[in-house]
């Protein structure tokens, strides 16, 4: 009696499972007459990998998840989340970089032309451009700028970056209290995306851009949701970020042609391994003639193009 109750609750099983595949083939076969079926998705997909040139490791990575795609019903959750890791792998800009402008005397007078004094600051960065000019190539240095707010440490990023002509890219990390911000989160849970490191890279559309990592100071040691300033030790080290980890993407990310800049208002609150993997430049505040020079040279002129107001008609 119980083999025949099994046997009837196989077949019963069978049945269903054939009547399933038969629908589905159906389906398919009346998807691919419209022109809209999976196959075509998937060969978009396949031609989309093909024409981003990938490095070897990343396009393996990319086939093999096509080919798990392929396996897979359109209806099944795993699918979307697939197709959205697919997404990202051709979305970060793996191989490509920005030409570097490798010119000291260019760069001091791009440099000149946005900021008054800062000489200690725009010689590290003409160092870094004549060292990179005698080498050919070398890891980027990884600075920090100290001062109270308002000497224009973020400015002094963005003009960097000109000097370079780099692509500029700009993370505050104040109040970041998850790990995950910074690594991403596991593709185990729903939702879940790259951290913010592999975001700005892909907003930036190169490898080598100027990342400036806005108060270093004000991260805030997380509790159980893991520490983010440890999370930032792999982005900071030269001798690790060559293959940082993203905890979504799981395939190392070459952060050592980015030229990180941090900047913090006091070094105290900053966590002590992180300050040791970092070089760190003072910026004082200004004297009242030099705030006099800036007022007349930068500030008024920009106040005025902002205001509309045509060169001329107002006398200070």
């Amino acid at each position: 009696e119980l083999k025949g109750k099994i046997e009837s609750q196989a077949q019963q099983e069978m049945t269903d499972a054939q009547r399933q595949y038969f629908l589905r083939q159906q389906m398919k076969a009346i998807q691919q007459e419209l022109g809209e079926g999976e196959g075509n998705e998937l060969a978009e997909l396949r031609a989309k990998i093909e024409a981003a040139k990938l490095p070897e490791a990343i396009n393996t990575v990319a086939m093999r998840e096509v080919d798990r795609l392929q396996r897979m019903t359109a209806a099944s959750p795993e699918y979307q989340m697939l197709r959205t890791y697919i997404d990202w792998l051709l979305d970060i800009p793996w191989s490509v970089t920005t030409e570097d402008r490798i010119d000291p005397i260019e760069g001091r007078r791009v440099l000149d032309e946005d900021h008054y004094d800062l000489d200690k600051v725009k010689e590290r960065i003409i160092e870094y451009l004549s060292v990179r000019k005698l080498k050919g190539d070398m890891k980027g240095p990884i600075l920090c700028f100290v001062g109270p707010p308002g000497v224009g440490k973020t400015s002094l990023g963005q003009s960097i970056a000109r000097a370079m002509s780099r692509k500029f890219v700009r993370l505050s990390l104040g109040g970041v209290r998850d790990e995950a911000e910074i690594r991403g989160h596991r593709r185990t849970y729903i939702g879940s995306i790259p951290g913010r490191i592999v975001q700005a890279l892909k907003q930036a559309g190169s490898m080598n851009p100027v990342f400036m990592l806005d108060e270093i100071d004000k991260v805030t040691a997380g509790g159980f949701s893991g520490d983010p300033a440890a999370a930032l030790l792999e982005v900071l080290d030269p001798a690790q970020n060559h293959s940082f980890r993203d905890h979504y993407l799981e395939i190392p990310v070459d952060l050592s042609r980015t030229l990180f800049i941090a900047t913090a208002n006091q070094l105290g609150t900053i966590h002590p391994a992180l300050l040791d993997r970092m070089e760190i430049i003072q910026l004082a505040g200004y004297s009242e003639e030099e705030k006099v020079h800036i007022a007349r040279k930068y500030l008024l002129p920009r106040q005025m193009n902002e205001h509309g107001l045509p060169a001329g008609t107002m006398e200070i």
